[in-house]
């Protein structure tokens, strides 16, 4: 009789931790399920690619880190089309899903205006170590740009 008695509370106990598991199978799927749609939101807006943003980026990166190594015939060559698709960037419409558009296009105005006075400096033959300081800040104002386009 014990014996029995001991099984029926075994099997109680067991068929009580199986019913556990699956609840907590079926909480798992149901928060992944509710999940998906929030996770598929925010990927669509990180995959949100800013053409204009991306073709600055190309030229700034082509014409900077050669100067980083001392090279300056790239800037050189490309400063008015460096100024020129800052001036496109700045003219572009800022993608609805970056919070800070105010900072954004404050800066993007900045940015568009040192890099058409960066160009005009260059053609009048300023130095190298002047192009480094004024391509450098030129950088640093993309790169919080970029940091604003991210909050």
């Amino acid at each position: 009789m014990l014996r029995l008695v001991f099984k029926q509370r075994c099997l109680t106990l067991n068929s009580y931790l199986s019913m556990k598991k699956v609840l907590n199978v079926l909480a798992l799927a149901a928060f992944l399920f509710a999940a998906t749609p929030i996770c598929a939101q925010h990927a669509t807006a990180e995959a949100e690619v800013w053409q204009e943003m991306e073709a600055f980026h190309t030229i700034m990166s082509q014409t900077w880190h050669p100067v980083e190594e001392g090279n300056y015939a790239p800037i050189r060559e490309r400063s008015a089309e460096l100024a020129e698709v800052a001036k496109a960037w700045n003219k572009s419409k800022i993608p609805a899903s970056y919070a800070a558009q105010k900072d954004i296009k404050k800066n993007l105005k900045e940015l568009a205006e040192d890099a058409e006075e960066l160009n005009k400096e260059i053609a009048k033959g300023i130095s190298d170590e002047e192009i480094k300081e004024e391509l450098h800040e030129l950088h640093e104002l993309f790169h919080t740009i970029v940091g604003l386009c991210k909050e």
